[in-house]
């Protein structure tokens, strides 16, 4: 797969994951995902290092996605999450009108505090562009938190019903565009962008 490569140093590859592609194997122990296609590529080329995912994205989501280059190197950038000093910006566009141009969802999920900031950046007819800012990593935080505000991300089939609501989408629209984070190995400050895929691009350009 022609998978985007947005960073790659010695220790660290940040690439743009497209939607449609797991992580890592759910319990079904799937067997195409996005780290065994990595793996098997290395193997390919006579490779023996190993990619290990230092976070995941849900399969239906696209964007930034950083693995390390060993797993002692997993483990520290891994602690960097841990530390909340990775800073993850999101790009969804969600049903309704936001009636805040800017706000923060506090609500616990898996009975830990998971907090979500957001910033309206356009209003359609219809739905918003929001652009969005978790503090916590919670699984499925984004999802489930604008769900619970009422305004479901477009797309969404697994935490709330499409026939619910008239605006329809191929895919989730929901995207990891931004990260932010001090390298753990050079120090230096990483500050990665991936725009926008060109399927949310034409659902902006159709509506």
């Amino acid at each position: 797969m022609n998978i985007p490569v947005v960073y790659e140093d010695e220790w660290l590859l940040v690439l743009n994951k497209p939607c449609g592609l797991l992580t890592i194997p759910t319990p079904k122990k799937e067997l195409r995902t996005l780290t065994s296609i990595l793996n098997e590529d290395l193997k390919e080329k006579g490779l023996s290092c190993r990619l290990y995912p230092c976070h995941r994205l849900d399969r239906e989501t696209s964007g930034l996605i950083i693995y390390a280059k060993g797993k002692s190197m997993q483990r520290k950038t891994m602690e960097i999450f841990g530390q909340k000093k990775i800073k993850k910006t999101y790009f969804a566009f969600v049903q309704g009108l936001l009636s805040d141009s800017e706000g923060e969802i506090r609500n616990p999920l898996e009975g830990k505090i998971a907090i979500t900031k957001y910033r309206v950046m356009e209003k359609r007819k219809g739905f918003s562009i929001v652009e969005i800012m978790p503090l916590t990593g919670r699984t499925n935080q984004i999802r489930i938190h604008f769900k619970r505000i009422g305004h479901p991300v477009v797309g969404e089939t697994r935490f709330a019903f499409r026939r619910d609501f008239k605006l329809k989408a191929k895919r989730l629209c929901l995207h990891a565009k931004k990260l932010e984070f001090v390298h753990p190995a050079t120090k230096k400050i990483i500050s990665l962008v991936a725009p926008l895929p060109s399927d949310m691009e034409d659902f902006l350009n159709k509506h």
